[in-house]
């Protein structure tokens, strides 16, 4: 029987799977069998992370609603809590934005969810 050289389909495949290890250190980048592990790895990674994203970023705008609101002579939670009792319904997203960016905004709901907590 003859020999039988190898094919361009496990070359592409090969090929393909060291593209996506390009920037990898060391053997990563280099060896097939330890790239295609890696860049196993880094797909369960970008998943996860795509998900955790939303967790952090929704971290951050309480942090940055809790200093405003400390800043307003109110606790994060009594913050907030007036301004549900307000019927002010505005997502954590804005509510970081004006802390940030228009404290004067931020001010006058801090003193309607006080008003409503008395």
């Amino acid at each position: 029987m003859a020999r039988v050289k190898g094919g361009y389909v496990a070359r592409r495949r090969r090929k393909r799977v060291l593209k996506l290890a390009k920037g990898y250190v060391g053997s990563k980048h280099r060896l097939f069998k330890t790239a295609q592990g890696q860049v196993m790895k880094s797909h369960l990674y970008a998943y996860r992370d795509r998900r955790q994203k939303k967790r952090d970023f929704r971290k951050l705008w309480i942090a940055r609603i809790n200093a405003a609101a400390r800043i307003n002579g109110l606790s994060y939670n009594r913050f907030m809590h007036g301004l549900k009792q307000a019927g002010i319904e505005m997502n954590r997203k804005m509510l970081a934005d004006l802390a940030i960016n228009d404290e004067k905004a931020f001010a006058e709901l801090a003193d309607k969810a006080k008003a409503n907590l008395k």
